[in-house]
């Protein structure tokens, strides 16, 4: 995963601070960026996943309400 710049600092400024108001710990932002390099190698992937998959299963149940919505559409036969 990859971040802009202005992503990194507004990340980076997070750990920093929840490892200070959590933690009790001072991390530097050099620190702070090499746990978010960490994080979204061993651990983005996970998260991306998960987004993904509930992606896809949103996809089906609205494919799914769309197919419902064009069979009320159905004009009926003789």
């Amino acid at each position: 995963m990859e971040f802009t710049q202005q992503e990194t600092d507004v990340i980076v400024s997070k750990i920093k601070k929840y490892f200070t108001d959590e933690l009790d710990l001072d991390i530097g932002g050099f620190e702070a960026e090499f746990l978010l390099a960490f994080f979204s190698k061993e651990i983005g992937p996970y998260f991306y996943n998960k987004g993904l998959a509930d992606a896809s299963q949103l996809l089906l149940e609205k494919t799914e309400e769309i197919g419902y919505l064009i069979q009320e559409l159905e004009q009926p036969v003789n």
